[in-house]
């Protein structure tokens, strides 16, 4: 039987930390989640916010092929108002074919948080849930901390969830609300629950305890047959369960299916998608899609992957869309070395001096602070100049930075830079905001004459890390710059005690790589 994906990043995952996402955002992200096959997306709490409202109005207009739309609210307040109630009207007036509402499942918020009887919350839910139902819409339960509260009285929490189905919810959703159930309890309740009731079981789990995930693949293994969670695990404080995980482990591990995902090499981009979308940074050791998922740094490792991945990949990095990356460190051996060259299309001699020259090279760079993880434009240049393939477009003679700031003085960056190309010489003068600025355009303005295809580059990204931090401000610090021309980026490092030079070394490393390939491209040509 295909495992049901519900989808809760539109509603509980916005409920994280610094997550905010307008209406358009919510709109990309649905037709996103619809693309690669998610069968429920649940789009928010139409009663609780006029975006959600509107969310709902808008989507009208967009025609998913795989996804029903979901919306979210609670049960009723109270049993003398069902027909009338603004949660449960609000939900019927969104139009969403689905409709998920909770309940309370934990006898202490029953009689704490509600003031009701068991009986009382049994029959609010049994009435909530047939209210929504004969307005012709499907109707899933969402049981409010069900694992703890079967903990405290199973018996009430079953009763509560009899009460669903005698409503005529078609899922029953086990909420690990406050996230702290452990898997082996999490398969023990699903399974009780799962022999209970024919209606399909489902789980939804929060990552407190950081086992979202571990839950939810022991729910499925214990009979559950719905899983819901969010794009990249963002939700309320620890998180939800993260489904860019869940589904491969299914998939890959389990050999469980889903009725729409056809592509899972989706599943990489469409995570980075949601980060963008989200305007946060992706999270690079996330498993299976992270950029450092496959990456290998130890030369013995690499060795060994070299002549069989699966010996340090626990699977191939292909099928979800993510690819092997072997980084260049103090680590790395000859096998780095050659995989890198290998990748950048650089022939290497098998053996000899040279080689050995190399891996000494890059070793002792690194011992001086350099990193090349990200940073692989000055690798490529090292590797290349030590070959004698390249040669620096350009020397930097001189270059001076004039910071003033003072009492009734106006604040001034200014970056003199003398620069020689050939045998010709250019002296330009230039401000910036900050110091790092005024050189970055002083080194342009004293190029573009020379190789006016720099004009296309631009500095994305600038990062700096104090390196011997007992050293105080005497120590050295690395400079990591990412550069873009539009349509490629590249990395590139400097280190020093002085942070100008610094970031002029990976300045120079940035426009000479870039030159280096367009020149190589047009010779090519």
């Amino acid at each position: 039987m295909a495992i049901e994906l519900y989808d809760t990043t539109l509603r509980d995952g916005t409920q994280g930390e610094h997550i905010n996402l307008s209406v358009q955002d919510k709109l990309l992200i649905a037709e996103r989640l619809d693309e690669f096959g998610v069968d429920f997306i649940e789009g928010g709490w139409p009663s609780s916010n006029p975006k959600d409202e509107e969310f709902f109005l808008k989507s009208k207009s967009i025609g998913f092929r795989n996804a029903r739309l979901s919306a979210f609210g609670s049960t009723a307040r109270s049993l003398d108002n069902i027909d009338s109630d603004p949660n449960l009207c609000g939900l019927v007036k969104c139009g969403a074919p689905v409709l998920t509402i909770f309940g309370k499942t934990w006898q202490a918020h029953s009689t704490k948080s509600l003031g009701i009887s068991a009986e009382e919350n049994a029959e609010l839910i049994r009435r909530s849930v047939k209210f929504l139902l004969d307005s012709g819409r499907e109707v899933f339960f969402d049981a409010e901390h069900f694992f703890d509260g079967w903990k405290d009285n199973a018996e009430f929490a079953e009763t509560m969830l009899k009460a669903a189905v005698e409503g005529g919810a078609s899922r029953l959703v086990l909420c690990d609300t406050n996230g702290g159930s452990l898997p082996h309890e999490v398969s023990k309740i699903v399974a009780r629950v799962c022999s209970l009731f024919d209606v399909p079981v489902g789980i939804h789990a929060h990552n407190d305890g950081d086992l979202a995930v571990a839950n939810s693949i022991e729910a499925v293994r214990a009979g559950a047959t719905h899983v819901q969670g969010t794009i990249n695990g963002i939700g309320e404080r620890c998180g939800n369960a993260n489904l860019i995980s869940i589904i491969p482990n299914l998939m890959l591990k389990q050999g469980r299916d889903f009725a729409h995902v056809e592509d899972l090499r989706q599943l990489t981009s469409m995570s980075k998608f949601v980060f963008e979308i989200l305007n946060l940074p992706s999270d690079t050791k996330a498993p299976f899609v992270g950029k450092s998922a496959f990456a290998h740094k130890g030369g013995i490792h690499v060795s060994a992957v070299m002549k069989e991945s699966s010996l340090y990949e626990h699977i191939d990095p292909s099928l979800v869309g993510n690819r092997q990356r072997v980084l260049v460190s103090e680590l790395a051996g000859q096998s780095n070395i050659r995989y890198k060259a290998k990748e950048l299309g650089i022939d290497l001699p098998e053996k000899g001096e040279l080689f050995k020259k190399l891996v000494n090279h890059v070793k002792n760079l690194e011992h001086h602070g350099y990193q090349f993880d990200g940073a692989e434009a000055s690798f490529e240049l090292i590797l290349r100049g030590e070959l004698g393939q390249f040669t620096p477009y350009f020397e930097v003679v001189e270059s001076k930075v004039v910071i003033q700031h003072g009492k009734d003085i106006r604040p001034v960056d200014q970056a003199v830079m003398k620069v020689m190309v050939g045998n010709e010489t250019d002296l330009t003068v230039s401000d910036g905001d900050g110091p790092v600025n005024a050189l970055d355009k002083a080194l342009r303005k004293a190029l573009v004459h020379f190789y006016p295809e720099i004009r296309t580059i631009r500095l994305i990204d600038y990062k700096v890390r104090v390196l011997e931090e007992k050293r105080g401000t005497s120590a050295k610090v690395r400079v990591l710059i990412e550069s873009s021309d539009g349509i490629r980026s590249w990395g590139t490092v400097g280190v020093s005690t002085n942070i100008i030079e610094a970031s002029l070394q990976a300045l120079s490393d940035s426009i000479n790589y870039h030159l280096f390939n367009t020149k190589s491209i047009t010779r090519d040509a």
